[in-house]
């Protein structure tokens, strides 16, 4: 259950050293606050996947701004502003379809429970097969972690956020696809992945 500080940091270790954790994550729930910081709740795999950094593109952030904008009698504009949304786009070049060889847990502190495995994906994160199941189990909203310098936060050059995820919203899938590049000899395939979200 990924319900505290100490999954995240043991899940971040297998980063091998890695000060930063992946930059996407998808989870069910928008995760609980503690000690400052958001992290997921549930079981990794079921209620959040991480998203692999492995081969991943720029994340391409774009804002559209709701309004009614509206000429006035004196040739003016006036605008009545409602929000600013985000839309996220970003893809992945021969990610591997499996982050593992086989089937692996993870104990309370993050650390994976079985020996003998083999990683796929560099960082251990969720590969081409768990971005599709995740997008085909959900045709509704689902929360969204983002971690990337986001320098101001409420107007506080909030350095520390850098090692966490700082951005929490909720979106849909507006688009999804992924095409098989090469079939590898193991048990795995080498897939491109991308997507694009849109924040409710």
């Amino acid at each position: 259950m990924a319900n505290s500080a100490s999954y995240m940091q043991g899940r971040k270790s297998f980063l091998r050293g890695a000060g930063r954790p992946q930059a996407i994550l998808f989870s069910d729930n928008p995760g609980t606050f503690q000690g400052g910081y958001y992290y997921p709740t549930g079981d990794e795999g079921q209620d959040f996947i991480i998203l692999s950094d492995h081969n991943r593109s720029e994340i391409s952030i774009s804002q559209r701004r709701i309004e009614n904008r509206q000429r006035m009698v004196n040739g003016g504009m006036r605008s009545y502003w409602i929000a600013d949304k985000m839309e996220i786009s970003v893809s992945w070049n021969r990610l591997p379809s499996r982050p593992f060889d086989s089937a692996v847990t993870f104990d309370e502190e993050g650390k994976i429970e079985q020996t003998g495995y083999v990683s796929y994906t560099a960082d251990g994160a969720a590969g081409g097969m768990d971005m599709l199941s995740w997008y085909e189990s959900h045709p509704g909203p689902f929360y969204v972690f983002l971690s990337y310098d986001k320098y101001r936060n409420n107007d506080v050059a909030n350095y520390d956020r850098l090692y966490t995820y700082n951005q929490i919203l909720k979106a849909y899938f507006s688009s999804f696809s992924h095409s098989v590049e090469k079939r590898s000899g193991a048990n795995f395939d080498f897939w491109n992945v991308s997507f694009t979200l849109e924040e409710v």
